[in-house]
């Protein structure tokens, strides 16, 4: 065994939490061994015992514990090459980059994390070719679903990172969606206030209301224009951010999202005007204050092609909605 070591903690690992600052600097410890440290005390910082789920400040002292000795490591083959094709197009998917951030305009169908039976066909996979010249590879700061498409957000350091992060957790940022609905909501403009949680067996990933189990959700609309009662875009703003609350409310207003077969289903389709069948939703914008400068950031992410040609097919024009942002008040 190695002998005691205390570190300092440096601001690139500011606000992480302990189990995550162990798995990165010492993946070799399994998370039982850390929960056995913490729990006998051999885990300190600046002194005192901690918690896993403790975030940790920069400059504090942790001690870690003799490392146990054993066979070598097994080392993880190296993440499969990225083609030059896929790599390019990521690349000009890129909307905004400094030091410190990433937009992306992330295209429908791509998944942002992997899954059962997904191989390496995720963002989070090709997150390398983003690199640039960054000495690390960028960090995912929330997500989107696969079919959604939009603004997605980046930090290039691990500090950026959990700043960013920190921002989503204490509702700083704001983001604005647009959608394109089956049907016309009965009120031009509201607040959805309707607890969601998960519905159905492991594995299922499909969300519904749940006023006595569910947890918080507060979405905010409004019509921005309609095809006679067949069709809506709607402008919202999630001020919270659960897993498919956007489609769930929207199936809740009894308009649920073109292309949603999950939670629509059939009533999520309209035969006859050659709409595509993927998902009418899209991270519009992101503005949030700037994890180094505190500057306000603002973001837009252009339309994918089968939103332009719902548009089209409607007879909406993008400059209806004005600004975004500026339709709701901030809580």
């Amino acid at each position: 065994m190695s002998d005691v070591s205390i570190l300092t903690v440096s601001p690139d690992d500011a606000d992480i939490r302990v189990d995550r600052w162990f798995k990165r600097h010492f993946p070799t410890v399994s998370h039982g061994l850390l929960e056995k440290w913490l729990r006998t005390g051999q885990v300190r910082v600046d002194g005192g015992r901690v918690k896993a789920s403790q975030r940790l400040s920069a400059g504090q002292a942790v001690r870690v514990p003799p490392l146990p000795t054993g066979p070598a490591p097994v080392i993880q083959a190296p993440r499969p090459a990225v083609d030059e094709r896929t790599a390019r197009a990521l690349q000009d998917a890129v909307l905004y980059l400094d030091d410190d951030v990433i937009v992306l305009n992330k295209p429908p169908g791509l998944a942002v994390q992997g899954g059962t039976g997904m191989a390496d066909n995720h963002l989070d996979a090709m997150l390398d070719v983003l690199r640039f010249d960054a000495p690390d590879r960028p960090r995912l700061v929330h997500r989107l679903d696969k079919d959604t498409s939009g603004v997605l957000l980046l930090g290039r350091s691990a500090g950026a990172t959990a700043k960013l992060a920190a921002l989503f957790k204490s509702r700083s940022a704001q983001k604005c969606y647009w959608a394109l609905v089956a049907g016309v909501p009965k009120l031009r403009q509201g607040r959805i206030d309707a607890p969601l949680s998960k519905l159905g067996g492991k594995g299922i990933e499909k969300m519904g209301v749940d006023e006595e189990d569910g947890r918080h959700a507060i979405t905010y609309y409004r019509i921005v224009d309609s095809a006679l009662k067949r069709a809506a875009w709607l402008e919202m703003e999630p001020r919270t951010g659960r897993t498919h609350q956007l489609r769930a409310h929207c199936l809740l207003l009894g308009t649920p999202i073109l292309g949603d077969g999950k939670y629509g289903g059939k009533d999520a389709m309209i035969e006859g005007f050659g709409l595509s069948r993927k998902l009418h939703l899209h991270a519009r914008a992101l503005r949030l204050p700037h994890p180094r400068t505190g500057k306000r950031l603002e973001v837009i992410a252009p339309l994918p092609t089968h939103f332009k040609t719902g548009f089209e097919l409607f007879g909406f024009t993008e400059a209806s909605a004005g600004a975004p942002f500026d339709a709701f008040e901030v809580d």
